[in-house]
């Protein structure tokens, strides 16, 4: 089935990546907008919407992409196999990369050689090989850095193993094969089950030494599984779970599935669409708040009320993006967005690179020498702002016209990587 490319969903997409942009790179993390950080524990803020919506957006994309229900060859199993293990290699790279050693060597000839290395992994996973030269290779880079984070090098032996891209390539790998395998009501059926097996999981299994039905930080089953499988191997601020854990990553999938139901409506309800994601979408966040009670809205935990939060925003903004974008005329912002929206994967992991990059680079002042990046935000957006949250923001949104500039490059080039 060939791809058709939907214009709300590169809008949405793109949307969401200038958000992701703007909410992972303030000048200082200590001085930044209350909306633009993630809620302390339970709760959502928009920030928290960032991650879910591109859960959803991958899933709303399936329907124009495969075809429902079609069932699975080896061909079929092979490709969504291969996209996923891509993907999750994406982002377990962008967590080796501040740890690359090579022999003595350090500061801007480091830094050389790990974006080197940055780019020939890029070339690798981006690149549009052959199938089962995609599937070898991807193959071979999870082999070579799973192997790395529990060789006892030392340089290694903290690696993250979870993140966002991460749960998006597993994600992605089991909202396939469920769209492949099952018919609409199934699809719905196979949710509805994930969401309560996981709800009764975390209320009902004991947890060695803590009390049942837990969902405090660091204190909940998803935690205790995340630090028994991969203890050493998570998130730096806790290194106890992962916001991005095992357990946790089941009820993301349904978020696709969430997705999938926009996409069908989009396809088979075109005149009416936006009546029919509106209606559905607020129906979804008072079902959220209803089970928020006795199930917290939880990013962290991705618990099931919050599938239903997010994906209920994700289907409100998309009903807006029908009506706001709904002229077919080529326009200025209707352009940019969609810039934004074609090229995830290279802003997302161009995004990551480069300021773990910039951060090694240091100039000199005074005594000791500054990041680069620091010394940038420090010297010139610093003194041009009193309220030291607007200068944090400005920053960020230097970011978003810096890549802006590249993507505008590669839209001109007509240029688009795909895992």
């Amino acid at each position: 089935m060939e791809k058709q490319r939907v214009t709300s969903i590169d809008i949405f997409r793109g949307l969401t990546m200038m958000l992701m942009t703007i909410v992972n790179n303030p000048g200082d993390w200590e001085n930044v907008y209350t909306p633009l950080l993630h809620a302390e524990w339970h709760g959502a803020t928009p920030t928290d919407m960032v991650f879910p919506f591109f859960v959803f957006i991958m899933g709303t994309a399936m329907p124009f992409s495969t075809k429902e229900n079609s069932g699975i060859d080896s061909y079929n199993f092979l490709k969504i196999f291969t996209r996923s293990l891509r993907i999750f290699n994406l982002g377990l790279f962008l967590n080796f990369f501040s740890k690359i050693e090579i022999g003595d060597l350090e500061g801007t000839a480091l830094v050389f050689i790990r974006l080197v290395i940055s780019v020939f992994v890029a070339y690798i996973l981006l690149g549009n090989f052959k199938p089962k030269v995609k599937f070898y290779s991807a193959l071979g880079l999870f082999v070579l850095m799973i192997c790395l984070c529990f060789s006892g090098i030392e340089a290694y032996a903290s690696v993250r193993i979870p993140g966002v891209l991460q749960r998006i390539g597993i994600v992605y790998f089991f909202a396939a094969l469920i769209f492949l395998c099952f018919d609409f009501r199934k699809q719905m059926i196979a949710g509805a089950a994930l969401l309560l097996g996981y709800w009764a999981a975390m209320a009902l299994i004991p947890i060695p030494g803590q009390v049942t039905g837990n969902y405090e930080i660091g204190t909940n089953l998803a935690a205790w599984l995340d630090n028994y499988l991969l203890s050493g191997h998570l998130w730096a601020s806790s290194k106890t779970w992962d916001p991005e854990g095992i357990l946790s990553t089941i009820p993301a999938i349904v978020t696709a599935l969430l997705g999938i139901c926009a996409g069908k409506l989009l396809q088979s309800k075109e005149s009416d669409s936006f009546k029919w994601l509106l209606g559905l979408g607020i129906g979804l966040v008072i079902l959220a708040k209803i089970w928020d009670i006795s199930f917290p809205i939880n990013k962290a935990l991705w618990t099931s009320s919050y599938v239903f939060f997010a994906g209920g925003c994700a289907m409100v903004v998309l009903a807006l993006i029908q009506v706001l974008f709904k002229s077919e005329k080529p326009k200025f912002l209707t352009n940019f967005l969609i810039m934004w929206g074609v090229n995830p994967m290279i802003v997302f992991y161009g995004s990551g690179i480069i300021p773990r990059a910039l951060n090694v680079i240091e100039i000199p002042n005074g005594e000791e020498g500054v990041a680069l990046l620091q010394y940038f935000y420090d010297k010139l957006l610093v003194p041009m702002f009193a309220n030291p949250m607007n200068s944090s923001l400005a920053y960020a949104i230097s970011y978003v016209v810096f890549w802006s500039v590249i993507l505008y490059f590669l839209d001109r080039k007509k240029l688009v990587f795909k895992v």
